[in-house]
């Protein structure tokens, strides 16, 4: 642990990123618990806090092959500040959701808010590996996956204890203080966010360059089985949607809404510090990426089971530990194999992807969740990941990224890897051993 976290040390830029990626998350946090309580109080039903959640990914995802395309063509770190003031502002228009009549304004402002998350997004995950050095890459992208799962523990935790002492609009409030903070700590990164030492930038029209990047992915199958394996996880994500009512079934109300999104948040912060170990052997990956699908939805199908609320918030746990680890794994992975240049709209593609199988599963949820017993619904979410998973395996079985790049299963002419910078973050070799 303490080489893992030796990188916030002895890199300033990275770590002023990781501290404002704290911020943003926590942010997000002390927005959504205390909003989706309070949609429910306003209305008594569950299809409004389901289409908040939908709201926040589906337009993230429709965005993202736009903003990922942004991020590689203009100033990372300028993108970040405009973005945390962007949603400062949308956050502050929540103190109009008053009443029942009001809740448009709630699903109009998340829209808001997950515009400039898109933004964000994309342009923080590529400027990460130009902020540590090709050997530390493994340990920072440890680091900087428990930030989200930190906040979410934080975040989570202290929004449903203080919207149950006081309300939501002081979680608003101190939101806002928060990104304002996020712009500040991303001001005062030093280390360029993106290497143009080739003074190349990818193609003007928006168009031709997101056709680029799908066509780097397409031409190389272990690329495209990273950008679809967190797409299991979304699928299963329909189940955040009905924490507020799973809650109330065991008499648990707001605290235990956030207590859930705690648990969720600490497995997400744990998951990726315990794979550490698993991004230092790379032929582990892709089991290892199906193994976390499946215990996710493994874990939540024993939520539908049991009835005891302790159990259920150590399930919750498992399941998020898997989910965490996924995230941190294919993150790692393709920031080792994917070049600068393209990096930005690679991510943005799979974050799309991983987003809108989290926008659907949400608006099928909510769809449902009057209609249909909790048990049942959550019983659906891990059954869906747990089917994914299943297929994904199957797909990329005879796949390994322990294989040079120039193998026959993946080539590695084309005038995209031509131009590749020459400051590309190199990978932790294979084990010896394998």
């Amino acid at each position: 642990m303490a080489p893992t976290l030796s990188v916030l040390t002895r890199y300033p830029s990275f770590r002023r990123l990781f501290l404002a990626e704290l911020v943003v998350f926590g942010s997000d946090w002390f927005v959504m618990v205390p909003l989706l309580v309070l949609l429910n109080d306003l209305t008594g039903r569950g299809i409004w806090g389901a289409l908040v959640l939908a709201t926040d990914t589906g337009i993230s995802a429709l965005l993202l092959p736009y903003t990922g395309t942004i991020a590689d063509r203009f100033d990372r770190k300028k993108i970040m500040i405009a973005a945390n003031l962007a949603a400062l502002v949308g956050v502050l228009l929540l103190f109009g959701v008053r009443t029942a009549g009001a809740t448009w304004l709630a699903v109009a402002t998340v829209g808001a808010v997950a515009v400039a998350k898109a933004f964000y997004s994309p342009a923080a995950s590529a400027a990460l590996p130009n902020l540590v050095e090709p050997v530390d890459l493994s340990a920072a992208n440890a680091v900087a996956g428990s930030a989200w799962g930190t906040m979410a523990v934080v975040g989570a935790s202290l929004g449903g204890v203080l919207s149950a002492a006081f309300n939501a609009y002081t979680c608003f409030a101190v939101a806002a203080l928060s990104l304002a903070g996020a712009a500040a700590l991303v001001m005062r990164i030093d280390r360029p966010m993106q290497d143009d030492r080739d003074g190349r930038l990818p193609p003007a029209r928006t168009f031709a360059a997101i056709g680029e990047a799908l066509r780097f992915i397409g031409r190389r199958p272990r690329v495209l089985a990273l950008v679809t394996v967190k797409s299991a996880v979304g699928l299963g994500n329909g189940v955040l949607t009905i924490f507020p009512v799973l809650a109330v079934m065991f008499g648990a109300g707001p605290l235990g809404t956030g207590l859930l999104f705690a648990v969720r948040g600490a497995g997400a912060l744990v998951g990726p510090l315990l794979m550490r170990r698993v991004l230092t052997h790379r032929s582990w990956l892709l089991p290892g990426l199906a193994i976390s699908m499946a215990t996710y939805g493994v874990a939540y199908f024993g939520v539908a089971l049991v009835r005891w609320f302790p159990l259920v918030l150590a399930l919750v746990l498992v399941a998020h530990l898997a989910g965490g680890g996924n995230w941190v794994m294919s993150n790692y992975a393709l920031q080792a194999v994917v070049p600068d240049r393209l990096r930005g709209r690679v991510f943005a593609t799979d974050m799309m992807l991983a987003t809108l199988a989290i926008a659907v599963s949400q608006l099928a949820v909510g769809a449902l969740v009057d209609s249909l017993s909790v048990r049942v619904l959550v019983a659906g979410c891990g059954a869906v990941t747990l089917l994914y998973a299943a297929g994904w395996r199957l797909a990329t079985a005879r796949l390994s990224l322990a294989e040079p790049a120039s193998s026959a299963a993946e080539p590695a002419s084309s005038a995209v890897e031509s131009h590749m910078p020459s400051r590309e973050p190199a990978v932790v070799p294979p084990d010896p051993s394998q």
